[in-house]
């Protein structure tokens, strides 16, 4: 009976017998999987919850919001013996506090992107997933959905407090509600996802930064010292269009009585995040890193 033999070993390319390698062929212990989506998703996630910049901003955020949201909801209840507040929406209180609060999302938005192009890290991102359009897509998806969840906690919260303190005169419909809570926190979330693809666009985080700040403010202040009568239907088409009173139109409290109205401010807020989007891809396709 003979003794099987073991299987003989592959040859090694010819450059390999030529260096004196050994002429055997290695097989990696590691397997090779194809990446997709959910990687990309995973790293990310890994990324944002283990840098400082996200704990600071975020925290500063819910300080903002609940804090600002039971402080006017206090005030207004111990300034009113019956807390009425007539025909405005009691939720709408917490206005202030996600205004600037809005500030940290936009700030988390741009350093999500702008600060690896800063450190250089953003070679090491595109070296480990080199289809970048994947990389934008999974930074997207995680960072909307993070700012999306605590904005809506941060505004159920409050809201709950809120008509607690003086909503006994004045219930909140169930529109309203929906409106106050995950309307706003849908509106919040996109902007700070248009500052993350604004990141990724000018690549510079302090500039990034200020120009979504004057995005936020510079219409409203503008509009206030517009006095010449000749340039009324401007001042009107920035109060109107200013985020600031999209953000109000959120709880029925436009700053004017024309312009966007209901869910108006979410669609606005959603073309223009598409459309920086779409920019931002298509540049990052182009570019080097």
């Amino acid at each position: 009976m003979s003794t099987p033999q073991p299987p003989m070993p592959q040859a090694a390319p010819d450059w390999q017998a030529a260096a004196g390698w050994p002429q055997t062929a290695y097989t990696s212990p590691i397997p090779v999987v194809r990446t997709h989506l959910g990687h990309a998703l995973a790293s990310e996630w890994t990324k944002i919850k283990s840098v400082r910049s996200t704990m600071w901003t975020m925290g500063v955020f819910v300080l903002l919001v609940v804090g600002i949201g039971l402080l006017t909801g206090g005030l207004v209840s111990a300034n009113s013996s019956d807390a009425d507040l007539g025909d405005e929406n009691p939720l709408g209180l917490g206005f202030f506090g996600l205004l600037l609060g809005s500030m940290c999302i936009i700030t988390l938005g741009v350093l999500t992107t702008a600060s690896e192009y800063g450190t250089g890290m953003i070679r090491t991102t595109m070296t480990a997933c080199p289809t970048r359009g994947r990389v934008l897509a999974a930074k997207s998806i995680v960072f909307f959905t993070l700012a999306f969840v605590v904005t809506l906690v941060c505004s159920g919260l409050v809201a709950l407090a809120q008509v607690g303190m003086v909503g006994e005169a004045r219930e909140p419909t169930g529109a309203e509600w929906l409106k106050g809570t995950v309307g706003i926190s849908l509106y919040i979330a996109l902007l700070g996802l248009l500052s993350l693809l604004v990141g990724s666009v000018i690549r510079h985080s302090a500039g990034a930064i200020t120009i979504m700040i004057a995005t936020v403010l510079a219409p409203l202040v503008i509009a206030l010292f517009m006095f010449s009568s000749s340039l009324e239907d401007v001042r009107q088409a920035l109060f109107e269009y200013s985020i600031p009173n999209q953000l109000s139109v959120f709880y029925s409290n436009s700053l004017s009585e024309s312009g966007p109205s209901g869910w108006d401010p979410l669609w606005i807020m959603l073309v223009v995040t598409g459309a920086v989007f779409a920019g931002a891809w298509a540049l990052l396709q182009r570019r080097d890193v």
